[in-house]
C-alpha cells in the first residue's frame, strides 16, 4: 500500500477513536473538538510517510500535541478579553454551579482535576482510551518503565487525593482499629 493508502486506512480506522480522546479532553465543545481533530488529521497526512503499522497510539500523541496547542491558545484568548475587560465578571455575570448540579462520581473528576497534567493524562490514556503500557509509552513519547513509572505513580496520587476528598467513616474507622 502507498503512503496515501495507508493514511486513508488509519483515518477510517481511528477517526472516531481520535475525536473521542479529543472530546474527553475538551469536556465535548464540539467546536473546538473538530478543530483539534481536523489538526491532527492534517498533521498526520503531512507526515503520513512517518505513519507506523500501529498508528493509534502516534495518532494519539499528535492529539496530545495539537491539543496542548489549542489550550495555549485558548490563554492567550483569554488572556486578551481580560485586558479588554470584556469577560462575564466585568459585566456583573458571574455564575456558580450548586449542588445540584453534581452528578455521580464528580468527586472522582474533581479529584483527577488536582493532580498535574501528566497524571492526568497517563491515567486518562490508560483508563479512557484503554491503552496497555506499550502504547502509552509510544503517546508520551518515552520508554515502557518510564511509562509504567508515570502510571504508578499517578496511581499513588489520585489515590491520595481520593482520600483527602472523602474522609474516612466512622464505620472503616473501626474496622481499621481506630475508633
Amino acid at each position: 500500500m502507498s503512503d496515501d493508502d495507508d493514511f486513508a486506512a488509519a483515518y477510517r480506522e481511528h477517526y472516531w477513536a481520535v475525536s473521542r480522546y479529543v472530546a474527553r479532553r475538551l469536556d465535548g465543545r464540539t467546536n473546538d473538538v473538530e478543530e483539534v481533530v481536523a489538526e491532527v488529521f492534517t498533521v498526520a497526512w503531512r507526515r503520513r510517510t512517518d505513519l507506523p503499522d500501529t498508528s493509534l497510539p502516534w495518532l494519539y500523541g499528535v492529539a496530545r500535541n495539537c491539543l496542548a496547542n489549542a489550550v495555549r491558545g485558548q490563554g492567550r484568548r483569554r488572556r486578551l478579553v481580560d485586558r479588554l475587560g470584556n469577560d462575564d465578571t466585568a459585566h456583573g455575570r458571574h455564575i456558580e454551579a450548586g449542588p445540584e448540579t453534581e452528578t455521580p462520581g464528580a468527586w472522582v473528576h474533581d479529584a483527577l482535576a488536582r493532580l498535574s497534567p501528566g497524571d492526568q493524562e497517563v491515567l486518562r490514556l490508560t483508563a479512557w482510551e484503554e491503552l496497555g503500557i506499550d502504547e502509552v509509552a509510544v503517546v508520551l513519547g518515552c520508554g515502557r518503565r518510564a511509562a509504567a513509572m508515570r502510571l504508578h505513580r499517578a496511581r499513588r496520587r489520585l489515590r491520595a487525593e481520593i482520600d483527602r476528598m472523602v474522609p474516612p467513616t466512622a464505620a472503616a474507622l473501626k474496622e481499621n482499629g481506630h475508633g
